[in-house]
């Protein structure tokens, strides 16, 4: 078989780390020479540069981005008895944290453009699930202090013998672009339920909230970051991060990251291993530096693929860009930090194929929604109860994305399209 003309990786962090060797090198040789591995001070450091780069209060950081959203249900207390709301099409960590403790995981469906949570689906699943009293078909249910609805959850049963009742939603930033976050936070505040942002794939996103420009994860009372090798700030193992502007609810996460302990041997409550390392913090740090200049190319680079394929014609023929939603005289720079770029394509799979043989690396984020997965059969979930995520899983294809990309890349992976669809 012939040579590609090109081998083009999704993502390359060769190319990242050579233009950044020696700061890193050095830093892990200082944390080696301390040998001061676990929190600490560039823990500290880190946390406090998050937290301003974020522009809220307080982030604690924990071992992975997926530690980060179990943290944060516990802290909210969030377990047996309890439901949460979230998507079925965004990664399994998501729903995995409900499910880890102990909650009811209870799935919305998504806006067809954005791939992320849709807040009008959001209201119509909570109203599914309310409780109506015998011969009072429709009722609302009680409001309690504040106004606030209070629930409890009647619809799907899984197995158990009453189903939880609705504590939390967990609306996901995918992609690299924030959900929709007013009506979300809306809904949230007028049912009772928190509001957990998973914002692994947005660090630095931002959307123009009625209190005026907010980054990811800083919108509910808490947001969970991943600094997963592959993310805009990754790496060399696995780290998370949780935000928060509630001083008792960061407490609260610094006492459960480490088993539950106020001090040495002393446990108020019962928490876990979800420390941060010096390490990974300290090698954090010194990409923090250059992530405002990454998000940017990031930025060109999906401007080139939108100009680029716009010319070939192939969006005119049914291929279908990444939105991006467009916020006028509000300040916004990175509306979409791009963490993948990811178009809908006709005769996907094939099309994948085709651009693998070609050399061009590419991924589908993500192949078989949440509710269809075999660990999840239990919820009593069918093919077709959420038809936008199904579409979605069947079309999706990320293609090669990251700051070192260079213009005969994208070319070349242009072309790649022009040949599949005019065969």
């Amino acid at each position: 078989m012939k040579s590609p003309a090109m081998n083009i990786p999704i993502l390359d962090l060769k190319a990242q780390y050579a233009a950044i060797r020696e700061e890193i090198n050095q830093k892990v040789l200082a944390i080696l020479d301390s040998q001061n591995f676990i929190l600490g001070a560039e823990v500290r450091a880190l946390e406090e540069e998050i937290a301003s780069l974020s522009g809220t209060r307080f982030a604690v950081g924990v071992s992975s981005g997926s530690d980060a959203l179990i943290i944060s249900l516990m802290a909210l207390g969030v377990g047996a008895g309890d439901a949460v709301i979230t998507t079925p099409f965004t990664f399994f960590a998501t729903a995995g944290a409900i499910a880890r403790v102990g909650a009811e995981l209870v799935f919305c469906d998504i806006d067809e453009r954005t791939f992320n949570l849709d807040s009008e689906r959001l209201r119509e699943v909570i109203e599914r699930r309310m409780k109506r009293k015998p011969g009072r078909a429709g009722s609302r249910g009680k409001k309690g202090r504040g106004g606030k609805r209070t629930l409890r959850a009647t619809g799907r049963r899984t197995g158990r013998e009453q189903a939880g009742q609705l504590k939390a939603v967990i609306p996901v930033h995918l992609y690299g672009q924030c959900a929709d976050m007013d009506p979300i936070l809306a809904v949230a505040k007028e049912y009772g339920l928190a509001v957990v942002e998973d914002a692994a794939q947005a660090i630095g996103s931002e959307y123009p909230s009625q209190r005026g420009v907010k980054k990811a994860g800083t919108m509910g009372a808490l947001g969970t970051l991943s600094f997963y090798p592959s993310k805009n700030l990754g790496g060399c193992g696995d780290g998370g991060m949780v935000l928060t502007e509630s001083q008792k609810l960061a407490d609260k996460l610094r006492c459960l990251r480490q088993h539950g302990d106020t001090k040495k041997y002393y446990y108020k409550m019962l928490g876990g291993n979800f420390r941060l390392d010096a390490l990974q913090a300290a090698i954090l740090r010194v990409k923090l530096r250059h992530l405002n200049a990454w998000q940017a190319m990031r930025r060109e680079r999906a401007t080139t693929y939108d100009r680029r394929f716009a010319e070939s014609g192939l969006v005119a023929a049914g291929l279908v860009k990444p939105p991006v939603a467009v916020y006028k005289n509000c300040g916004i720079t990175n509306y979409h930090t791009f963490h993948q770029y990811v178009v809908r394509a006709k005769k996907r799979d094939a099309l994948q194929a085709f651009l693998k043989e070609k050399g061009v690396g590419t991924s589908v984020f993500y192949p078989l929604p949440l509710h269809l997965q075999k660990c999840f059969a239990y919820l009593g979930y069918k093919r077709g109860d959420f038809p936008v995520s199904e579409r979605a899983a069947k079309e999706v294809l990320a293609l090669p994305m990251y700051a070192e990309l260079t213009p005969d890349q994208q070319d070349y992976i242009i072309s790649c399209f022009k040949q599949f669809y005019g065969n």
